[in-house]
């Protein structure tokens, strides 16, 4: 059960339930209509009241925005550890590790995944991703425990009050130093997986930094400023610099590494309800750094 609270103030004197609710809580009309029907969501020093009800400095306002759906029923609870950077009542930011996809793909089955493991430490409750990372990819991972939330983290994505930075090793040296690319992204019309540079596709933007070099590979750090499948990987291997390991868009090399060299290093983020500023980073993974 996820409660919010508020103490009414002189300034808030006269409004409306709805008013708070909708300007406050930025609850969206869609969780608004729901809560309406749900016996004793909302209440008003401890009463059930209508959104209409009109408040009063020293009230308390609480309304109950916990999910009242259930788990997926594709969705199977593993228990599988999970090494958690940070948990409040609405968060779950995890460091993600290699190997392990998000969900089911829908032609396999899979022992583990991330929702399954989140299902086990959660209970049975929806799942709500905020970013994905692909099977290969790890490090830092946003998972919000209610739908409340979730809309809330997705309209920050891309923002500065959501800003994620990955940790890339690839191929060469990418010239210039510092860059950025602006290729639109679709699907592959021959692969059901893979993506490309498409004219007509959606419109990519990708900032990324040398940080350190060799004659061989470069370590950078990548900052997508749009959110596509695949978008980092794509994005390095079209200006001919495809990360170390990427078996679709470059070379699989599994003596050097099992995956793409790809790893979610860092979030900032302006927690949606307290306004805190969480500043989340998770260490280059021992198989990347052994490419350093």
């Amino acid at each position: 059960m996820r409660i919010l609270k508020l103490n009414i103030t002189a300034e808030e004197e006269g409004k409306k339930v709805k008013q708070l609710m909708r300007g406050t809580w930025q609850i969206s009309s869609g969780l608004l209509k729901s809560l309406k029907w749900r016996e004793n969501a909302i209440l008003l020093n401890g009463l059930p009241v209508t959104v209409a009800a009109i408040v009063h400095a020293g009230d308390e306002l609480t309304v109950n925005i916990a999910d009242d759906g259930e788990l997926s029923p594709h969705i199977i609870p593993v228990d599988y550890p999970l090494d958690i950077l940070f948990e409040d009542d609405d968060l779950l930011i995890l460091n993600k590790p290699a190997g392990i996809a998000v969900h089911s793909a829908a032609l396999t089955q899979e022992t583990v995944t991330v929702a399954g493991a989140v299902a086990h430490y959660l209970g049975d409750t929806p799942f709500h991703p905020v970013n994905r990372l692909d099977r290969g990819v790890t490090g830092v991972m946003v998972v919000a425990k209610n739908g409340y939330m979730h809309r809330r983290c997705m309209a920050l994505l891309h923002s500065d009050d959501f800003r994620r930075e990955y940790r890339g090793i690839c191929e060469g040296i990418p010239v210039p130093a510092l860059g950025t690319v602006d290729l639109p992204i679709g699907r592959d019309p021959d692969s059901v997986l893979k993506r490309c540079i498409d004219p007509n596709g959606l419109d990519s933007h990708t900032v990324y930094e040398v940080l350190q070099a060799s004659t061989s590979r470069s370590l950078l750090r990548l900052r997508p400023l749009t959110g596509r499948t695949h978008q980092l990987r794509l994005h390095m291997a079209a200006i001919g610099h495809p990360l170390v390991g990427d078996w679709l868009y470059g070379t699989e090399d599994r003596d050097l590494i099992a995956r793409p060299a790809l790893h979610s290093y860092e979030l900032w983020l302006r927690h949606p309800l307290s306004g805190e500023w969480l500043h989340i980073t998770a260490p280059i993974p021992e198989d990347m750094r052994k490419l350093l």
